[in-house]
């Protein structure tokens, strides 16, 4: 696979996991990004109820933000190969999952395809999402909303 490199642009990337060793798939997924990702921020790690199927165990979730030179496909794809290497097995949609790293925002872009939307088609429904990202860039503007996340959480608390 060709990887191709382009200017650096802020990402930021939503961790989850709720089997296993939860903490240390966390730490492997952090490792294997600082390969193509330099992280600038991390937030704390916090454990939440699992959403929409809701018989399984419960998550613990992190953002990291930072910035990288992949193109979108190429990070995604990056992503996808890495979650196999950390051990994640398909149950079903949003089943339990060893480790679970979604890209939230990319940049400014918008984009939707079959395989990638950006931003995060689901994290104005998600506290476990909006808590992390408020913690080290509630000033981030959402690209689609045009809303900061402090303003998207407060939104969604209320």
């Amino acid at each position: 696979m060709g990887i191709k490199f382009k200017e650096m642009t802020t990402v930021f990337i939503g961790l989850g996991s709720n089997i296993g060793n939860r903490m240390h798939y966390l730490h492997l997924a952090r490792e294997g990004l600082s390969n193509i990702f330099n992280a600038k921020h991390t937030s704390s790690i916090i454990e939440s109820a699992p959403l929409y199927v809701t018989d399984q165990p419960a998550f613990l979730n992190q953002v990291i933000s930072g910035e990288t030179s992949l193109s979108i496909t190429d990070l995604f794809n990056y992503i996808t190969q890495l979650q196999k290497e950390i051990g994640r097995t398909l149950t079903y949609k949003n089943g339990p999952r060893e480790i679970d790293i979604d890209i939230l925002y990319y940049g400014n872009t918008i984009m939707d395809t079959p395989d990638i939307t950006v931003p995060h088609p689901r994290i104005n429904e998600r506290l476990f999402v909006l808590e992390p990202i408020c913690e080290i860039a509630p000033d981030w503007l959402c690209p689609i909303t045009k809303k900061t996340m402090r303003e998207l959480l407060l939104i969604h608390s209320s």
